[in-house]
């Protein structure tokens, strides 16, 4: 069984949320509205991700982080080392909802040489 399976202990003895692997470009603000650059979110969960900034942040620095799919969603950096981040969110949010299609054409996905077929 990998770590991804069941939930680890984080530190303090808290369960720590089923993460998901993934690479994901996002902007991220700080809590002023002070724009930060794009992080790399490396893996994510309902509580939280682990991310690789453009910018340097401080252990308890109130972020918010705009995820394809959810929107803006604020929460706490957890723990820093250089440039990546652990970072807590305020609410839980639903992890597959950034792997979802954006938009809201019907035709997204499909290859165009099958879309315009007239059947």
């Amino acid at each position: 069984m990998n770590k991804d399976e069941t939930p680890e202990v984080a530190q303090g003895g808290k369960a720590r949320a089923k993460r998901d692997s993934l690479f994901l470009l996002a902007e991220v603000v700080r809590e002023t509205g002070e724009p930060m650059g794009s992080a790399k979110i490396r893996n994510l969960s309902a509580t939280g991700l682990l991310a690789d900034c453009e910018v340097a942040c401080a252990e308890g620095d109130r972020l918010a982080f705009d995820l394809r799919g959810i929107g803006a969603v604020a929460g706490r950096v957890s723990w820093t080392k250089g440039n990546r981040i652990g970072f807590a969110f305020d609410r839980e949010i639903d992890p597959q909802a950034v792997r979802k299609p954006v938009g809201n054409d019907p035709g997204k996905g499909i290859p165009f040489y099958v879309r315009y077929l007239d059947g």
